[in-house]
């Protein structure tokens, strides 16, 4: 193939934001005494944007790649020069494909073109004529990584924070090389954890220390020098002084032992994959599919499979409304808030106060002191408590360093910014303070009053309240306009969502800092009115109170806690349940079922299992299948009325659209795009179904309820 195959495509897309390929001939340093290595050809992904535009790859960008390569091939055959890499501009490498062009693709023949296109640049990469490198210096994701991969040696920075190969959440897979050449770098099982376990538990991607760990990267060094010290030991792999060392790696043709660990790897994806979608989403049963039936694959083989694959994709319509969920929404929206105020209205924050001590603090103060880099101090009401908080979070560092995901000197700067106190005039000079007490209103309250005693005017008093009225809370404060709904979803760390919600008396200058504090925080924060439960409760809780509605009334455990399969959720509402807690869960509801009635059904069933002491209703068999306990099943009580898993299935997808329609008429969100970002981010709301709203109106429901599409 050559540049002019791909013309037809690149035609399709004259707007497309060019990374241009820009090169720079590097005098190698000496190696053993000699002048100078030879000439290294440096290429340099560069879109001419701030950091605010990670390079992405498009139709046009990788055929200036492609062009760019052919070149240096053709001066290495002259012996102009002795190597060739690839590196980004700053904090970049790539962000992978251009899903704006992606999406646009309108045939199988174009969709096919678009996967052929990049195993024919980058095979370029692979075969250079002389020893090629990528030097991977921030954001490597997709086909940014699977640059590096077709290289023959890749060093990577420790600053690099954020590589993966997500395709299989977004639709797609790893196919410009990733399913064909990752397990063969780092050993099947360490692939599965890249492609499978991290793209399907909310993308999570690696740093580089991690990077160079797996065998993804040969070399690791600092950002401050990455560079130069990249060039040096390119010159030294050269000269043939640099041995690399590949101890992941898998032999071709594939050992006992390695057949063996593949075939285990494989079932694991299968069963990753079974546990996280249902088997409901197209592209991680395609990846499944690629690395079962390729394992003895050539070259050849695998990329021809991985095009096919690619093309299929592309043209699917869960792939459509994953560039819905993930681009419109994740990508755009989540970075622009509806309703957030001027963010230059946000007040610094240099100081933050937690009230209690307990394990949601922890999570709160752990965050904040490693995302802000500013004091934290916790309080409790004994001296017990405080210590036996700030040691908690302590360790929840060490175990961060001790994984190297914090260095030891970073790890020792965010232990010494935790501190506890029992009394709240630690608050004084604090800029934002928030709460993590019992979920009671009365608890709420005086914690607030005793706070605002303390603390300075313009100081935040945030609350974390996952149901209760923020509105109340605010009703006897001297200032309730600096009082605002701030919560986070369980495990802080992990979860992407922040739920702000706005009373009446909530000014822009609070509104605006809070929305930068949760972008400091690495959140992504949707303005919710002050109703019962928020956004991600209400819409979870009436899903889940039809569920145990129908277990109550007769139906078999088994059949309504798989009802929803098809929805391809991240865990059925029962596991759901028992994580959340049922005491928890219960609360949510009764308080639900006193501002909506019996919209929101509260389970006798459940309350017979927090009475008897139950944290669940499943226990594990020896053999990975579960049963109700003779116990607890002795603890409930059934009516004669079971329904079928279609008739809940039906029944639950209407009983949704009932209640998105009712909040979007109440004006808890701007509009059903922030219903659809607060499931994904707060609730795994699968990618592939392109949000919950548009899920609705494909099945029907919304019309059947509603009378109308949520989406025109």
């Amino acid at each position: 193939m050559s540049a002019q195959d791909f013309s037809s495509l690149t035609r399709l897309f004259p707007d497309e934001v060019l990374s241009h390929s820009l090169v720079a001939d590097i005098a190698l340093p000496g190696v053993d005494g000699a002048a100078s290595a030879g000439t290294f050809a440096l290429i340099t992904l560069d879109n001419g944007l701030d950091h605010r535009r990670p390079t992405t790859l498009g139709p046009n960008t990788l055929v200036e790649l492609g062009e760019v390569l052919q070149s240096q091939r053709e001066r290495a055959a002259r012996g102009e020069i002795v190597g060739v890499g690839v590196t980004g501009k700053p904090h970049f490498l790539a962000a992978g494909a251009d899903l704006s062009a992606v999406k646009g693709l309108k045939d199988h023949a174009t969709g096919l073109l678009m996967a052929q296109l990049g195993h024919y640049v980058y095979s370029m990469l692979h075969d250079a004529g002389v020893p090629s490198f990528v030097f991977i210096n921030g954001v490597a994701l997709g086909g940014g990584l699977e640059i590096a991969l077709n290289a023959n040696y890749r060093t990577v920075s420790t600053g690099a924070g954020a590589l993966g190969l997500p395709e299989a959440s977004l639709g797609l897979v790893p196919g410009w090389g990733g399913a064909y050449l990752l397990p063969r770098l780092i050993g099947p099982a360490n692939a599965v954890k890249i492609m499978v376990d991290n793209a399907l538990n909310n993308n999570r991607t690696i740093g580089g220390a991690e990077a160079f760990r797996l065998g993804i990267a040969d070399a690791l060094f600092e950002p401050a020098d990455f560079l130069e010290q990249s060039l040096l030991w390119a010159a030294r792999v050269i000269a043939g002084t640099e041995h690399v060392a590949r101890p992941h790696a898998v032999a071709e043709p594939l050992s006992e032992a390695d057949s063996a660990a593949w075939d285990a790897a494989v079932e694991r994806a299968k069963a990753v994959v079974e546990a996280k979608t249902g088997n409901a989403a197209p592209a991680p049963g395609k990846l499944v599919e690629l690395l079962e039936h390729g394992r003895n694959f050539t070259r050849e083989q695998a990329f021809a499979a991985e095009d096919a694959a690619l093309a299929e994709l592309m043209m699917t319509p869960q792939f459509k409304d994953t560039v819905y969920a993930f681009l419109d929404l994740v990508q755009k929206r989540a970075k622009k808030p509806a309703g957030a105020p001027d963010p230059r209205l946000a007040r610094p924050v240099t100081k933050v106060g937690v009230v209690g001590a307990g394990l949601m603090a922890g999570q709160f103060a752990l965050l904040f002191a490693r995302q802000l880099k500013v004091p934290v101090v916790m309080t409790d009401i004994d001296q017990e408590r405080v210590e036996r908080g700030v040691a908690q979070v302590h360790a929840e560092v060490d175990k961060l360093v001790a994984k190297g995901r914090l260095g030891a000197d970073a790890g020792n700067r965010t232990k010494a910014l935790v501190t506890g106190s029992v009394t709240k005039d630690v608050f004084a000079d604090a800029d934002f303070v928030i709460e993590a007490v019992f979920e009671e209103l009365a608890v709420k309250k005086q914690v607030f009053a005793e706070v605002e005693a303390i603390v300075t005017p313009t100081c935040i008093l945030a609350t974390n309240t996952s149901s209760l009225s923020v509105t109340a809370m605010a009703a006897d404060l001297a200032h309730p306009e600096r009082l605002v709904g701030f919560h986070f979803f369980n495990p802080v760390a992990l979860m992407p969502l922040v739920e702000i919600v706005r009373v009446t008396q909530t000014d822009d200058a609070t509104l605006a800092t809070a929305f930068a504090t949760a972008k400091a925080l690495r959140k992504n924060a949707v303005l919710v009115k002050d109703a019962p439960a928020f956004v991600v409760n209400r819409v979870l809780l009436r899903l889940m109170t039809e569920v145990s509605k129908a277990f109550d009334e007769g139906t078999d455990a088994h059949t309504a806690d798989n009802a929803l399969r098809l929805m391809g959720l991240p865990m059925t509402p029962f596991t759901l349940l028992a994580m959340v807690g049922i005491p928890v869960a219960q609360h949510v509801t009764e308080s639900l079922h006193t501002a909506f009635g019996g919209r929101f059904h509260v389970s006798a069933n459940q309350q017979a299992l927090i009475d008897g002491g139950k944290k669940g209703l499943w226990e594990q068999d020896g053999d990975g299948g579960r049963h109700i306990p003779a116990e607890t099943l002795a603890l409930l009580s059934f009516d004669t009325n079971p329904v079928t898993g279609a008739e809940l299935l039906q029944r639950t997808q209407d009983a949704l659209a009932q209640e998105i329609g009712l909040m979007l008429d109440e004006g808890v969100v701007a509009g059903p795009e922030d219903i659809d970002l607060c499931m994904i981010l707060g609730a795994g709301w699968p990618l592939h179904l392109g949000g919950i709203t548009p899920y609705l109106d494909r099945v029907g429901a919304s019309q059947r309820v509603n009378g109308r599409p949520f989406h025109a």
